[in-house]
């Protein structure tokens, strides 16, 4: 029996979600960079659509690095939340689209369910900013965080690291620099995480499923943030840390992707990875889901089943 989608995700994506849906997407060709932006942008928009949740709340700050160049950071937090763990999140859009402003309902709707305090990172986006440049920003904003951790009121021995796609990624590029310079994290929630720059053939079986993001659109994607990167580079491994050859001492992970996602077979190979540095890693393989399958699923049966997920494993730490 051939692999299948879940019908209400067969339903939804039917409806005309995801990149498909974009009126740009006809005209798209790859190598298109910054055509790939516009389309992933027009997915994202779709986000405002959730729900309000006027019990979060937000706060504007920025860091810099020591060369001047400065990262806009958002801290979201619920009043009744103190003293805790708090996570530093990357948003989506293969390393070249997506904001802060675009993941914002996402952001809120997370800290809402889990009480939890989020800072999410305006990190430098491809081509503009290429190679591992994204995975500095976000270990500045754990620094930043730990720095502040008084006035915000966290617990500084409990921050973790997240995203989805190509946040994922940069979270897990950051949880091997934070191990690098020496600072320990509490968990890295990569969420159907983008890893490897080598997930660019077509698997005959995947291919047809690629609905939410093809081999196309990663390769596009790749090509953009690794140009005039060398090969092997510190700046190449921990951009893409599937290559990275030592995962000892990082983060214990928690991994999360679909059946029907290009990035399945990376996600589970970094799981082994990990398990082989002997570092504690939950793995979810999601049948009959697609890349960005939580966001497709949020007005279905399954939706309060992926939040108390979600929201256990952001107390979990």
């Amino acid at each position: 029996m051939t692999l299948q989608f879940d019908p209400y995700i067969q339903q939804v994506l039917a409806a005309g979600a995801g990149p498909r849906g974009s009126s740009r997407f006809a005209a798209w060709h790859p190598g298109d960079v910054y055509g790939l932006r516009l389309i992933l942008n027009d997915g994202l928009s779709q986000l405002a659509a959730l729900p309000s949740t006027p019990s979060v709340q937000t706060s504007a700050f920025t860091a810099q690095h020591a060369d001047g160049t400065s990262v806009d950071l958002r801290w979201y937090r619920k009043d009744e939340s103190a003293g805790g763990p708090a996570v530093v999140f990357f948003h989506g859009g293969a390393r070249i689209a997506g904001s802060v402003d675009l993941y914002d309902p996402l952001v809120r709707m997370l800290v809402d369910w889990a009480g939890v305090p989020f800072l999410s990172v305006e990190y430098r986006l491809a081509p503009e900013a290429g190679g591992a440049a994204a995975v500095h920003d976000g270990l500045l904003a754990v620094e930043w965080l730990i720095d502040h951790h008084e006035t915000l009121d966290i617990d500084p021995a409990r921050i973790a690291v997240m995203g989805d796609s190509a946040g994922g990624g940069i979270a897990a590029g950051v949880a091997v620099l934070a191990r690098d310079t020496g600072i320990e994290l509490a968990r890295q929630i990569l969420i159907y995480p983008m890893l490897d720059d080598r997930t660019v053939s077509p698997d005959v079986e995947l291919s047809p499923a690629a609905a939410m993001f093809s081999y196309e659109f990663n390769r596009t994607a790749w090509e953009s943030l690794l140009d005039d990167v060398p090969r092997d580079s510190a700046d190449h491994l921990l951009a893409a840390p599937a290559r990275t050859p030592d995962l000892r001492g990082v983060a214990p992970a928690y991994i999360e992707v679909g059946e029907l996602d290009i990035f399945r077979d990376e996600d589970v190979r970094y799981a082994q990875q990990l398990w082989r540095a002997g570092v504690a890693t939950d793995l979810h393989v999601r049948s009959g889901y697609p890349h960005a399958f939580d966001v497709l699923l949020l007005g279905s049966p399954s939706a309060v089943r992926h939040r108390d997920e979600r929201v256990r494993v952001l107390q979990s730490f």
